[in-house]
């Protein structure tokens, strides 16, 4: 019994040192990388201008819009109207 408790404790002191010195030999890689490769952050990308949007750009949707509700629903474009569209 005493040299099975011996040899549980020999596989864990070498699995352990095993562990650490992998450990240590990736740190140090990692390390090495760095310096040899450094990051290099991606270039901003310009910024968008906003176009302000034209009143035949909502009349455009309100277009849309009322024909698909009339297909939709069923009914006439003319028995339905719509006031106001706001974006959120």
């Amino acid at each position: 019994m005493e040299a099975s408790i011996f040899a549980a404790v020999q596989v864990s002191i070498l699995s352990i040192a095993v562990i650490f010195t992998v450990l240590t030999i990736l740190i140090f890689t990692i390390k090495l990388l760095v310096k040899l490769i450094p990051y290099q952050a991606p270039p901003a990308k310009p910024a968008r201008r906003k176009l302000p949007s034209s009143n035949n750009d909502q009349d455009d949707h309100v277009a849309v819009i009322t024909a698909t509700l009339s297909m939709h629903m069923g009914k006439s474009p003319d028995e339905f109207r719509i006031v106001n569209i706001s974006q959120s």
